[in-house]
């Protein structure tokens, strides 16, 4: 006859079960065997609107982007994005000419205050290298709508290390002071200038746009060099995280698979970590290789062997709370 079990046994027992089976739980879960991808929510980052009617974005006249330049609201996007679960969305300033910045931060922080559509903040042009941006800031005081600035610093008129000129890094300062972020969009051998930037403005928040714009058909291996060591440079700031995001349109339209994008993205997600990476669709830039589902697709299959925790701070978690998205 089997001896009966006492309570300290039983415990014993029952706690080294426990053991095993979270383990096997942990284990599991860091394979990413039991992720349903389907119901995880998606907060985009990084969505464009242009209407032609009203906006003048100098940059469709250049070659390769034609089949964009026409005008994309909100109708659109929506259309665009049924079925993917998008909770939740930023708008993306869009490089508009200069002058008409200001009608285009209206225009969008409007469309936030909506019911009709998941977007509920905004970042909007800007031109941090003017001694007037401060008071074209102070013009949007106190909208909740408000996430932050963007200036695309890869464009030709702007050359290498503009961002840290004097008048530059005051306004970038300022916008931590007012509690807003400053995306960085540079070019893939200029990050390390990102990263200096950021070290000098330790109170405001960055976020790094399309894993750093290194083109995954890239073959310099200097350039490369110069990326890793970029991403590597702005990933030891607290105060900076990345979006994985805008690459799709680096890949061969007519021949890719999600493996191509791979090296990149997994580079800066394990570079940053599981708390520092968030999802950007790059609508409808993204169209130029692929539709919205199809880039989301592909970073879920990049991802799909990671665990559930990772996956839902990626494409959710950590952008609702970087943006204060409530």
């Amino acid at each position: 006859m089997q001896k009966p079990i006492d309570r300290r046994d039983f415990l014993k027992l029952s706690a080294a079960a426990g053991a095993t089976l979270a383990a096997a739980s942990s284990q599991a879960m860091a394979a990413g065997g039991k992720v349903n991808q389907k119901t995880i929510p998606v907060c985009d980052t990084h969505l464009h609107l242009w209407d032609l009617e009203k906006f003048n974005l100098p940059w469709l006249s250049n070659d390769g982007v034609q089949s964009i330049s026409h005008s994309y609201v909100m109708k659109d996007y929506l259309k665009a994005t049924a079925r993917q679960n998008v909770a939740k969305a930023v708008y993306m300033e869009v490089n508009v000419a200069p002058e008409l910045q200001t009608k285009e931060a209206e225009y969008v922080l409007a469309l936030c205050k909506r019911d009709d559509n998941p977007m509920v903040g905004a970042v909007i042009g800007g031109s941090p290298q003017s001694s007037e941006f401060k008071a074209y800031i102070e013009n949007f005081a106190g909208n909740a709508h408000l996430k932050g600035v963007r200036t695309v610093l890869h464009d030709a008129d702007r050359p290498k290390g503009m961002c840290l000129e004097p008048q530059f890094v005051e306004n970038i300062k300022m916008l931590g002071k007012n509690g807003l972020r400053y995306d960085l969009c540079m070019r893939p051998d200029d990050l390390l200038d990102g990263a200096k930037l950021a070290e000098k403005c330790p109170e405001t928040k960055f976020v790094l746009d399309h894993c750093g714009n290194l083109s995954v058909q890239n073959e310099d291996a200097d350039l490369r060099a110069k990326w890793e060591q970029g991403i590597k440079e702005l990933a030891a700031l607290p105060n900076v995280m990345c979006k994985i995001s805008g690459i799709i349109v680096t890949v061969d339209r007519e021949n890719w698979s999600a493996s191509d994008l791979a090296p990149n993205m997994d580079f800066c997600m394990d570079t940053f970590g599981e708390d520092r990476v968030m999802f950007a669709g790059d609508w409808p830039v993204c169209t130029l290789t692929a539709p919205f589902g199809g880039w989301l697709g592909a970073l879920k299959e990049v991802v799909k062997g990671r665990s559930k925790r990772f996956q839902h701070k990626l494409f959710h978690d950590n952008a609702v709370r970087f943006y204060e998205l409530g």
